[in-house]
């Protein structure tokens, strides 16, 4: 039997995170002893000495799962949230940023220590984008935090591979997948970055071997280190048949979908000027998502990916300021 009409198109699990930006020049990457290109987890000390070096800064809501959900209600998806934030004020920032989106967030704050996650983001002349992330409270989102009819009540429970590591959020996303499961939903996944892979390889695997994933996302780079193979079709020919629907982006180099037997690839979508990287497979992730639970064929989810991408990195921030409605249908047109 069919599952029941969905209220929600695809309800996220992740970290609340408030992106605190700022231009950056190489040297000053190399002085602060930053991971170029990368993302480092921080604690507080580090926080505070990374946020006195930064220069001017913008303050965006973040975190990898809300910047998805951003792009699919920006393209007219229904969209809920589950993140845990601090009663403090990035706190309201974040909860007002995305309910402002047309997201639903009900999650309760918890107390103010620690405080509401936020990711000190040095953007580097070439675009790219260092990343030094303090969790706070997004670690201590628990399982009694979810509502297992609310996670029935979308089409697809997407969930972000950075907030596996800690263990309280582990759970409740191991809860949310059987939620979604027994209600005859799909479950998709991002594996987020490559040193997740490492500490929660096994775990990530056994979740593909016991057919608990619909659609996996990764990039080149992930893709190789959860299969370890590092040739890129040999990974995909390794993956491919363990997931109902395969996605793997590989920067400038396009982007390739695989799901039952059918193997589609895009080019990337033209950008005048990178200006920052951030949320690059995050909005991918969006575009897709927005035209899977649409129907659409895989070169069509894909194309659709690209385009948000690529909006994402022509300015700064992880969510989109075009209005990614109109953009997409006119490139699809």
């Amino acid at each position: 039997m069919s599952p029941a009409p969905a209220r929600f198109d695809v309800i996220a699990i992740g970290n609340a995170i408030v992106d605190v930006m700022a231009p950056a020049a190489e040297e000053d990457v190399v002085e602060l002893g930053l991971a170029k290109g990368g993302m480092t987890l921080i604690d507080t000390a580090r926080a505070h000495e990374l946020y006195e070096a930064m220069g001017p800064a913008r303050e965006i809501s973040g975190g990898s799962a809300a910047n998805t959900l951003a792009g699919l209600a920006a393209l007219g998806a229904k969209c809920a949230f589950i993140g845990q934030v601090a009663d403090d004020q990035l706190g309201e920032v974040f909860a007002h940023d995305i309910r402002a989106g047309g997201i639903a967030f009900d999650t309760p704050a918890r107390g103010e220590d620690p405080a509401t996650a936020r990711c000190l983001i040095f953007v580097t002349p070439d675009g790219q984008r260092t990343m030094n992330t303090y969790l706070g409270a997004s670690q201590f989102l628990p399982a009694s935090a979810l509502d297992d009819s609310t996670i029935a009540d979308a089409a697809v429970l997407y969930l972000e591979g950075y907030l596996w590591d800690p263990e309280e959020p582990r759970n409740a996303m191991r809860r949310a997948i059987a939620a979604a499961r027994a209600a005859g939903r799909q479950v998709a996944f991002t594996l987020s970055d490559a040193f997740v892979i490492a500490r929660h390889g096994d775990d990530f695997r056994a979740l593909i071997d016991a057919g608990e994933i619909d659609i996996l996302f990764a990039n080149e780079h992930e893709l190789a280190a959860l299969t370890g193979e590092d040739d890129f079709h040999a990974g995909i020919a390794q993956l491919a048949p363990k997931v109902p629907v395969l996605v793997v982006t590989r920067s400038e180099h396009g982007a390739h979908a695989v799901a039952h037997g059918e193997h589609v690839a895009v080019p990337a979508e033209p950008v005048e000027r990178v200006v920052d990287t951030t949320g690059a497979g995050d909005l991918f992730a969006a575009g897709f998502l927005f035209g899977h639970v649409r129907g659409k064929g895989l070169a069509d989810c894909l194309r659709l990916g690209a385009i948000c991408a690529a909006e994402v990195i022509s300015h700064y921030g992880a969510r989109p300021e075009a209005d990614l409605a109109a953009l997409t249908a006119e490139r699809l047109a």
